[in-house]
């Protein structure tokens, strides 16, 4: 009953320690599983040791298993998601926004380093008054100490496909009314559904679990703390270092075969959300005006969509799950050309394509391809005429144009050779400086995105009317208090004295920035002689 270590081990040494019969030895820097002394943990361990302590559960039986893969799940899972089959609610504050665009973007975001050598992620907020710091930990294991990430080639680890799984945990975690302190559960069959993997006839069953534990694991690494002024009515907050997700348990599911092997069939993951939930992802809390219940739309063809390109196409990925968030805020968003470029490709790359012609040629040709891959999955472009002319657009967008009617395109074609730019014509002198001032009106959506968005600006549009209709009216106008004022000879110095307030506070009265509450309105009327 052995086991063996495959190719895609990648050297943590976490199995070694576990193994009870000391039957994993290290030769020329790669582990191996020794056959005569494995016995697959039998009499010591109920299941292979080395199996649950892989990150990637890479070890397998040396006999293949024949037959079809059972997973017979010990515990309940948390109800599906996507129950329209289209869309899910999301979390969607700017602290689950950034920890997605570290996830997609690791590798060629700017990591500054502190004073001991590691590695974190800033994002200022309002205006520099706030700011939300992210990490990254070595390991889940050293997650009670914090032992971060120190070397910048391993951020280069984190896959891109992660990120899918944090939106698959962010969803889940609006299911719940404290999801801070609830944990949801989700099984490997839940995710190969979501992320489409079910569909993947090219993978086999254990290629599929160590795909999707060494991922689900990844959201899980990322640490954040939280400095957070004051909002409105919501005072201002901090929230120390902690997990974004907790992973609290991996339960491995197996089947033993004829033999005695133990094939692993399943994978079940507990999870709970981090603090940051209990400031922005809190019901109870939003009602009380304490804390915010930020929330959004998670289309699952998105999902599908990143699992399929994110190999060739990880620009597009980013500015396709960058665009969720952004969506949420509304589409009419004019977005330059060098803005949409770094969040794609990182200031470094485009740094580098200000400065070298042939970098410039290589990231305008991967722009275009992305935009194009965008446009096909339904996320369509819009250009700005006026910035954004034909003639600097993408080919496959300006063919586009081309009408379907024989006689129409013969026009066409006509009108084109004639023409001082044809469309066929290569990018010519000058194309990266005008790029450099075009913008992109809005992306707008697959029709069943579109109409969760409509629906989501529909209620946002119905509680701020509902705010205005509540909001009381000012019992003495700006109009009337600047007038009442200066035929009393008050200065705003002197009447704010009077009243025990600020001189800005008189100020934003007369401006029309603030109300005087009914008690304030009493003594003003009083003191200016307006009763």
């Amino acid at each position: 009953m052995a086991y063996t270590i495959p190719d895609n081990c990648f050297g943590c040494g976490d199995c070694q320690p576990q193994c009870p019969t000391g039957a994993i030895i290290l030769e020329e820097d790669q582990y191996a599983i020794d056959p005569t002394l494995c016995n697959g943990c039998e009499g010591y361990y109920s299941a292979p040791q080395c199996i649950i302590n892989c990150p990637i559960s890479s070890p397998v039986p040396l006999q293949a298993k024949k037959g079809r893969h059972k997973t017979k799940e010990t515990i309940a899972t948390s109800p599906d998601l996507f129950p329209d089959g289209q869309n899910n609610s999301i979390a969607s504050s700017i602290a689950i926004w950034e920890a997605c665009n570290i996830l997609t973007s690791a590798e060629i975001i700017p990591w500054k380093t502190d004073l001991e050598g590691k590695l974190y992620y800033d994002r200022s907020v309002k205006q520099g008054r706030g700011a939300l710091v992210f990490r990254l930990l070595d390991s889940l294991d050293s997650a009670n100490s914090f032992d971060h990430l120190k070397d910048i080639s391993a951020v280069e680890n984190i896959d891109i496909r992660s990120a899918c799984l944090h939106l698959l945990y962010a969803a889940y975690a609006t299911s719940l009314e404290q999801p801070w302190t609830q944990e949801f559960v989700i099984s490997d069959r839940q995710i190969e559904s979501y992320l489409g993997l079910d569909k993947r006839k090219d993978l086999n069953k254990t290629a599929k679990l160590t795909l999707i534990k060494d991922i689900a694991q990844q959201p899980c690494k990322l640490t954040t703390s939280i400095d957070w002024p004051q909002q409105g009515k919501v005072k201002g907050f901090s929230v120390a270092e902690s997990p974004m997700w907790e992973m609290l348990e991996i339960q491995h599911h197996f089947q033993k075969d004829s033999q005695g092997y133990k094939h692993l069939v399943g994978l079940t993951f507990r999870v709970r959300a981090g603090l940051w939930a209990k400031y922005f992802l809190n019901k109870e809390g939003y009602k009380e005006r304490e804390a915010f219940y930020q929330y959004g739309t998670l289309p699952k063809f998105l999902l599908n969509t990143v699992m399929t390109i994110w190999q060739q196409h990880k620009g597009a990925v980013r500015m396709m799950l960058w665009l969720l968030f952004k969506m949420k805020m509304g589409k009419e968003q004019r977005l330059t050309v060098p803005t949409v470029m770094q969040i794609a490709y990182g200031s470094r790359k485009f740094n580098q394509a200000l400065s070298q012609r042939e970098a410039r040629k290589r990231l305008i040709r991967t722009f275009e391809s992305d935009l194009e891959i965008l446009n096909r999955y339904g996320i369509k472009p819009v250009f700005d005429p006026d910035t954004y002319k034909k003639e600097i657009q993408p080919l496959w967008a300006r063919l586009a144009d081309i009408p379907e009617e024989a006689d129409d395109a013969i026009e066409f074609w006509i009108n084109d050779g004639n023409s001082e730019f044809q469309l066929t014509d290569s990018g010519f002198r000058g194309k990266w400086s005008l790029l450099m001032k075009a913008r992109i009106l809005r992306f707008d959506p697959p029709p069943e995105w579109e109409q969760q968005l409509a629906k989501f600006e529909a209620k946002k549009q119905q509680k701020s009317a509902n705010r205005s209709k509540a909001k009381p009216k000012a019992e003495i106008s700006a109009d009337q208090l600047l007038k009442a004022r200066k035929n009393q000879g008050f200065s705003q110095r002197v009447l704010a004295k009077m009243l025990g307030k600020s001189q800005s506070w008189i100020r934003d009265l007369e401006k029309g920035r603030l109300s005087a509450n009914p008690e304030d309105s009493a003594i003003l009327k009083k003191l200016l002689d307006l009763a």
